[in-house]
């Protein structure tokens, strides 16, 4: 009988800090060469089962330990970090945690300097992964400095050069573009299928993971695995739905639109489902938008350049941002999104040109009175020891009263579903549930303006649902300009009117969202993609627009 290279016994863990086990009776055996993704709603155990595989529980993060886990035959509960680092290799969701190099290729580099390799020998390495990994270009500046989604490919080159068992990857995709996100998936299979590493996955992205094949998936619920099957098996149940999972969006298009489906196999690939069962579907047409007349110009932006070591990187010659707006920033990893975006808020200075913003602010405190900023690294936000003092923190500095303090922050962790978290420790939030408190500190301000950069990375779809549809209400109730920063192609398509295509500082576009979703041309020049509703659609010879208008109107109704 085959060992498991991994093997939890009835193993439960809490957190000291906390009263209730976070994780509960697990029994789960993972295999030599297994590639298994760990899935479920945020606050689910997903991170805490990865940081026992790591050994960062119980040696960092410490609390009350029942049962028995074993890696590749060491006890946890007996073994140090350092004696698990020679057997997991881990990807954080933070990639600034994890770096230990002044300049990318030294953070490639730090495993084989630790193995005293030949100085010739170590650059012939690292330069070859990576290229492996896309970020060749980037060896000689500051891991900090990298865009999300590069910071993540940097991350990985990293642990390639440790002679590991095991790849443990916690949200690996969260901040990749499409394009990249999919070249990572065949990266992460790579590593499975050529270099046999047992390969455990903790994702939200469903349908990005599936690009490539996973022997089983463990769905996580409350602390405590609810079901390990197969994608076939789990996709074919109604699982993913009741346990606050996105489907993959054909998967769910054709359940809810087309009469459900007629085959249990061959699901994680559109190409192999029989579709001639829905052939003779007619769509209706319904308005995706509203139609809001936006005249009101309240950011505008005029000549503007900014440079990066001297070397232009930012050129936008005429930008106008109106009252009530909802605008998509699309574009790929390192295209100048974020950078304009700090641009925006006054967090980085311009070269040249004009900005106008209203009210005409002058400091980044007055500043963040008009336009709120929710960053992709919710860490770089997050100042105080518990949620409640971290939401109240700017209403105190601007001398709110008690009362108004209280109503606002309870009212905002209400919504964003914090609210029973109220007084935990942000120390023991899960990535996720940060990104869901820096929405919240922003949101007590009540801004004209918001921005979120890639405000969904991280959160399960109940959350991305719940947060969106506020984010919409604000929108719709008080005229507020929202304005995202985002890889997730369908979220694009659902939450804005106009979409904004970034490439090399540039904007290449700028037009409707669906114009641009649906134009390949522009797609491909900025490492974006159509989603598979698009797909879909085009196999069934349905109209694209009509058929995305009445899916997202029907999932908006479902979940009403």
């Amino acid at each position: 009988m085959k060992k498991p290279i991994i093997s939890f016994k009835n193993f439960s863990f809490k957190y000291h800090k906390q009263q209730k086990e976070t994780l509960k009776n697990i029994n789960l055996d993972i295999f030599q060469g297994e590639k298994l993704l760990i899935l479920g709603a945020s606050g689910s155990g997903k991170s805490t089962l990865g940081y026992c595989i790591n050994g960062l529980i119980p040696n960092q993060y410490h609390g009350s330990i029942s049962g028995e886990c074993l890696i590749n035959g060491k006890s946890l509960i007996k073994s140090s970090i350092f004696e698990l680092s020679k057997i997991v290799g881990t990807v954080l969701q933070d990639s600034d945690a994890q770096f230990v190099g002044l300049s990318v290729a030294e953070d490639i580099a730090f495993a084989l300097e630790n193995k005293n390799m030949p100085r010739l020998e170590m650059k012939m390495l690292v330069k070859q992964t990576a290229e492996k990994v896309k970020i060749a270009e980037k060896l000689n500046i500051l891991p900090h400095s990298l865009s999300g989604g590069q910071k993540q490919r940097a991350s990985v080159a990293g642990i390639l050069h440790e002679n590991i068992d095991i790849l443990l990857l916690d949200e690996p995709l969260a901040a990749l573009d499409p394009v990249m996100g999919k070249e990572m998936i065949e990266l992460i299979d790579e590593l499975n299928q050529v270099d046999n590493k047992t390969v455990v996955i903790i994702e939200h992205r469903l349908e990005d993971v599936l690009h490539r094949h996973i022997d089983r998936i463990v769905l996580m619920d409350k602390g405590e695995i609810v079901a390990v099957k197969t994608p076939d098996d789990l996709l074919s149940s109604d699982l993913l739905t009741k346990y606050g999972i996105r489907e993959p969006l054909y998967l769910s298009a054709i359940k809810k639109m087309l009469g459900g489906l007629k085959q249990k196999n061959d699901l994680t690939n559109l190409e192999k489902i029989d579709l001639t069962p829905f052939k003779d579907y007619k769509v209706t047409n319904l308005p995706l938008n509203s139609t809001k007349n936006h005249s009101e110009v309240i950011i505008s932006l005029k000549d503007v350049k900014f440079s990066y070591d001297n070397n232009e990187f930012i050129d936008i010659k005429n930008l106008n941002i109106r009252k009530g707006e909802r605008i998509a920033l699309l574009g790929e990893n390192g295209s100048g999104k974020s950078t304009i975006a700090k641009i925006l808020t006054g967090i980085i200075k311009i070269d040249k040109g004009e900005i106008f913003r209203i009210n005409n602010p002058e400091t980044i405190q007055e500043i963040a009175k008009v336009i709120g900023y929710v960053m992709q690294n919710p860490n770089q936000m997050l100042v105080s020891d518990n949620i409640f003092d971290e939401v109240a923190l700017a209403l105190r500095l601007r001398n709110y009263s008690i009362e108004d303090i209280n109503e606002r922050v309870n009212n905002v962790l209400k919504i964003t579903g914090l609210y029973s978290m109220r007084n935990w420790p942000i120390s023991v939030l899960s990535y996720g549930q940060k990104k869901r408190l820096s929405v919240a500190v922003c949101l007590a301000l009540n801004p004209q303006c918001l921005i979120l950069d890639e405000p969904t990375a991280g959160q399960d779809y109940r959350h991305y649902r719940e947060m969106m549809e506020f984010i919409a209400l604000l929108n719709k109730k008080y005229d507020i300009t929202t304005i995202f920063i985002t890889h997730d192609m369908h979220l694009a398509l659902e939450y804005s009117d106009r979409a904004l295509v970034v490439k090399n500082g540039k904007i290449v576009a700028d037009k409707d969202s669906e114009s641009i979703l649906s134009d390949e041309k522009i797609l491909n020049l900025s490492s974006l993609k159509k989603t598979s509703i698009f797909d879909l659609s085009e196999k069934l010879n349905l109209n694209n627009s009509n058929f995305i208008k009445e899916f997202i109107e029907k999932e908006r109704r479902i979940n009403e």
